[in-house]
């Protein structure tokens, strides 16, 4: 049977970010994708105008809707928009018996913020417990690990402070370090790291979202968590090198770039 990914996440109109990246990224992947929809954005490559949440209950009946149906091998989560929607879906997680990504997106590459205050405790207390592996870029780890995240070192530190809050892998991600792109991986208390050059673009648009839509993508195929990672990695890297340029702000990645998978 073909492999299938669910993702549970906010609308991208323009088809950069969201659940439309994670689709193309599933499809690039040779998996089968479902969507779960969280949230609605009006925005487009320039800004972000709008963020409509949908009620929790809805979300949580799409949730079951799949998993009574067309049962996925990984999930992973976007934006979740408020406590009501993470708190559902963290209920949710508790009946999964597949692994889950939780990609804690607090703010849009514009800066518009898709997790109110009041959700991030939940997000904290409830949702990061479930979750399989945990993806925060340096200032999503900065924020969950208290103190400033600036180097390896401190991503290395971090990555164990996080996994603290019961994630049981951490990979803090390297993007908008000075000095490349590494990325670190915290599992089964052991470190791995994953070097990668930095590429001077502004079309970095849904990078978090197609990078962990790619780790969930490799999960459901059946690979291991360092070579889905490693797989991944490479997929975000050759998206952004070849990114097709579009819009007239932070454009998307390449959603066709060569995956490449280990034998």
């Amino acid at each position: 049977m073909i492999p299938i990914a669910l993702t549970i996440a906010g609308s991208d109109p323009s088809g950069g970010a969201g659940l439309q990246a994670d689709l193309k990224t599933f499809h690039q992947f040779g998996v089968y994708g479902e969507a779960v929809v969280t949230l609605i954005t009006v925005q487009n490559t320039l800004r972000v105008s709008r963020v409509e949440c949908l009620p929790a209950d809805l979300v949580v009946e799409q949730i079951r809707a799949v998993l009574e149906d067309v049962r996925p091998q990984a999930a992973k989560t976007g934006a979740l928009g408020n406590r009501a929607i993470v708190e559902a879906v963290a209920e949710a997680a508790a009946e999964f018996d597949f692994p889950l990504v939780v990609d804690p997106v607090l703010i849009s590459k514009h800066g518009a913020p898709l997790l109110a205050e009041d959700a991030r405790a939940a997000l904290i207390e409830r949702l990061i417990p479930r979750a399989a592996l945990l993806t925060p870029n340096l200032h999503e780890a900065a924020a969950l690990a208290g103190f400033p995240v600036r180097d390896p070192d401190q991503m290395r530190r971090a990555a164990e402070a996080i996994a603290k809050l019961g994630a049981r892998a951490v990979l803090v991600k390297g993007g908008h370090l000075e000095t490349g792109a590494t990325d670190v991986l915290l599992a089964d208390g052991r470190f791995y790291e994953f070097p990668a050059p930095r590429i001077a673009t502004r079309h970095t648009h849904g990078t978090g979202c197609t990078y962990s839509a790619a780790i969930a993508a490799c999960l459901a195929r059946g690979l291991g968590l360092p070579d889905a990672v490693r797989a991944a990695k490479a997929f975000i890297t050759e998206a952004i090198r070849t990114n097709p340029g579009l819009g007239g702000g932070a454009g998307p990645v390449n959603h066709h770039a060569r995956v490449v998978l280990p034998e």
